[in-house]
């Protein structure tokens, strides 16, 4: 069976990947130069369905179980499991306890204990929540890696490339995002910053809770750090405003003041795809099936996605899944 992927964000190398196992004869097609430059270059790589809890549906949580697992098993070594730490300051402490009220799959903890697990957040936070369950990867190593076991298994991989100009597949994978042809799909426009500071060490991702502007610090490799990110309604791919930088900036020093003196490695914008009610889609049409919709949750919702595609590419009678 040979079946064409239309994209090479994360999506579409998940796609393949489920489909090459399977034993399809699988090519992948994207009009871009390179890996850089989608909404999957600029993710934080937070695997956190039960954070995530807290502002989506229940699907999110029980698609996105697996994630880490899936991406572990696929990637040994490239999914560090040390959990989400989430924290607000006094004075908006009722923020964590609305979060609290609105997730599971986790614990209180006190001013010690975050100490103990983020001993650079020491006597900075009364107290915090803790969930040992989540995980989180580097997107663009781990998009590299991807991208080198699926060269290994066969998979056909080709950047710059018109997909039209391909023709004589049995069946199509749409994992274009944005550049699909779905008047149901809207931009939600996500902006982040990547810094490096040698003066911060941190374990795993930080969440730090503000009512209007919240932020997550995601460690990297070499002492840097990713933190984003904005959720504006607007397909617009434009650089980072102005507002946004200063209020990222202004909420990662409120998380420590050390970042103060961070450098600003790189600015970023990516916009995510997304249905009316944020939830993905896995849909088929004749050969096509398209896969879409994935919002904010790319590294997350990817795995059972790219399952349940390959099960309908494979299915004798396609059928359409939510």
């Amino acid at each position: 069976m040979r079946v064409l992927v239309k994209g090479a964000g994360v999506a579409g190398l998940t796609a393949a990947f489920e489909l090459a196992r399977r034993g399809a004869a699988v090519t992948v097609a994207d009009v871009r130069h390179g890996r850089g430059g989608n909404a999957s270059w600029f993710a934080g790589g937070m695997l956190a369905p039960w954070c995530e809890r807290e502002s989506a549906e229940q699907p999110v949580l029980d698609l996105g179980r697996g994630a880490a697992d899936w991406w572990e098993a696929v990637l040994p070594g490239q999914v560090t499991q040390a959990g989400t730490l989430v924290v607000a300051p006094p004075r908006d402490s009722g923020e964590l306890d609305r979060f609290a009220g609105r997730t599971s799959g986790h614990r209180w903890l006190d001013e010690a204990e975050i100490a103990r697990l983020e001993p650079d957040l020491a006597e900075r936070f009364r107290r915090g929540l803790f969930f040992p369950g989540e995980a989180h990867l580097d997107p663009r190593r781990a998009m590299a890696a991807l991208h080198d076991k699926l060269v290994a298994m066969g998979v056909d991989i080709s950047f710059a490339t018109d997909a039209r100009q391909l023709p004589g597949f049995e069946h199509e994978i749409d994992c274009t995002g944005m550049a699909a042809d779905d008047g149901r799909l809207r931009g939600v426009r996500g902006e982040m910053m990547i810094l490096h500071t040698p003066d911060i060490a941190l374990s795993r991702p930080v969440r730090l809770l503000h009512p209007r502007f919240p932020l997550y610090t995601v460690p990297r490799a070499n002492h840097r750090f990713m933190i984003g990110a904005t959720m504006i309604e607007s397909d617009g791919a434009g650089p980072v405003t102005v507002r946004s930088m200063m209020e990222l900036l202004g909420t990662a020093c409120a998380l420590h003041p050390a970042f103060g003196e961070a450098g600003i490695v790189e600015t970023g914008v990516g916009v995510r795809p997304a249905f009316s009610d944020n939830l993905p889609r896995v849909e088929a049409r004749g050969n096509t099936v398209a896969i879409n919709g994935l919002y904010r949750h790319g590294f997350l919702l990817a795995p059972a996605m790219a399952r349940q595609a390959a099960e309908l590419v494979f299915a004798d009678e396609p059928m359409e899944l939510a």
